[in-house]
């Protein structure tokens, strides 16, 4: 349920595009209508695709069409390399959990052309500080951080999505939606994967199936990949609200409690979005109960007074990580490869460099190249996930830490690390991905 009194913004828009013969060359489609509810409870009319048949053979099949596999679709297209991309989700009916983009991630969409429209429709945010209540413990300053994009970017998630399903579009791609994975027989030459889309079901052969489709992936279930890790107890809500917030739009705020953590960050159109653990979520997290959690966890010399609710939700949060990115013709990118804590907006940063870094792999050996280019492929990914794992993890249980001691001893160390430049700027390397490759 989505709450607040804007319109769905640009819903009508992106199902016009949808509705054009975008696979035209591959077969036609005909259009039911779905009723679909927008932001303010808007109950919209849109066309409910039903493309008549997908190709019997692909050399890539990309399942999942968030940011990670469109982000995929596109870079391959760029490179002259067609795919088959399906995803089950209806254009326009993701929600926006992700909104940070990291310095390292705008690097490696350089080559994409997207960069510059997620400049111009994103906010950008200097500076990201550790809290305990009202006193500052760390500020992590990423004006200082070695790249041209030196801040962090706060775009939602459906943004990021539908600029670069644009730029999928522009490079003559397209994705194929509803359509579900039902089944995924493997061989060692390839994928048969079992596509349903509206009533029918269309049996497609892959060189390469590459999941995509985020933590309860059916690719990685088919392949056997073992998914190690656990939940964390707590759950987690997520609210996009207007409000009066007394530290401003410059910064993005993680405030340490022993209830639960609570990150604070801006968005556009004077927007703010709020994170918080909380033992046992509602379903939509009111405007109350979302304050409640401000006033307990956030400034106290100054408050928090939120004035409305765009949307709210709750979800409960893993840290995992594959075993492998790649089992002979299968590969995993994004949350099907690695899910963790949403401290320090990481998540689709990784998926995305995930992304880019296969494309070039995949072209290479598509050129005819060695196939263990992408053993090397995988097992970097896989270590650049066990780290951002273990890094949002032990940021995550530092936050809610319950002990009066452990809370102190906690807050010294931080408080005497962020007098130490070098620590700072190490940090603020580290959050924006600019140690890691892609």
């Amino acid at each position: 349920m989505i709450l607040g009194n804007d319109p769905w913004p640009g819903v009508l828009a992106q199902w016009n595009d949808a509705l054009r013969p975008a696979n035209e060359g591959r077969g036609g489609f005909s259009a039911q209508t779905k009723t679909m509810v927008g932001e303010g409870g808007m109950r919209i009319e849109m066309p409910s695709l039903k493309i008549s048949d997908l190709p019997s053979k692909t050399d890539i099949l990309i399942v999942g069409a968030g940011p990670t596999g469109l982000a995929l679709a596109a870079e391959l297209r760029r490179r002259g390399i067609e795919t088959v991309t399906v995803d089950k989700i209806a254009e326009g009916a993701n929600t926006s959990r992700a909104a940070v983009v990291h310095a390292r991630t705008l690097e490696v969409l350089e080559p994409l052309g997207v960069v510059p429209t997620m400049l111009a429709e994103g906010f950008k945010v200097p500076v990201f500080r550790v809290r305990d209540r009202d006193r500052a413990l760390i500020t992590i300053d990423f004006q200082e951080i070695p790249s041209a994009y030196a801040f962090t970017l706060m775009c939602p998630q459906d943004r990021t999505e539908a600029i670069l399903l644009a730029r999928l579009r522009t490079l003559g791609g397209e994705v194929t939606r509803p359509a579900e994975v039902t089944g995924v027989d493997l061989g060692a030459s390839g994928a048969r994967v079992q596509i349903a889309v509206g009533d029918a079901t269309q049996t497609v052969a892959a060189r390469w199936a590459i999941g995509c489709d985020g933590m309860h992936s059916q690719v990685r279930e088919a392949a056997g990949i073992a998914f190690n890790g656990a939940a964390y107890e707590q759950g987690f809500i997520l609210a996009d609200v207007h409000m009066d917030w007394p530290l401003g739009r410059g910064e993005v705020s993680l405030f340490f409690s022993p209830a639960g953590l609570v990150v604070v960050a801006p968005l556009p159109k004077d927007r703010f979005r709020v994170v918080a653990t909380v033992d046992d979520p509602p379903e939509v997290p009111s405007v109350p109960y979302v304050q409640a959690l401000l006033d307990a966890r956030g400034p106290k010399a100054s408050q928090a007074r939120i004035h409305d609710s765009i949307w709210s939700s709750r979800f409960k949060v893993h840290h995992r990580v594959a075993e492998s990115p790649r089992k002979d013709r299968v590969l995993l990118c994004g949350d099907a490869a690695h899910v963790h804590s949403p401290a320090g907006g990481q998540g689709m940063n990784t998926g995305i460099q995930d992304a880019i870094s296969l494309a070039s792999v995949l072209a290479d050996v598509l050129g005819g190249a060695d196939e263990a280019l992408l053993d090397a492929w995988a097992a970097d990914r896989h270590k650049i996930a066990e780290g951002v794992v273990a890094l949002t993890d032990r940021m995550t249980r530092m936050a809610t830490l319950r002990s009066p001691a452990g809370r102190a001893l906690r807050n010294v160390a931080i408080d005497f690390a962020g007098h130490i430049p070098s620590i700072g700027r190490a940090i603020a390397r580290n959050v924006a991905e600019l140690s890691t490759s892609a």
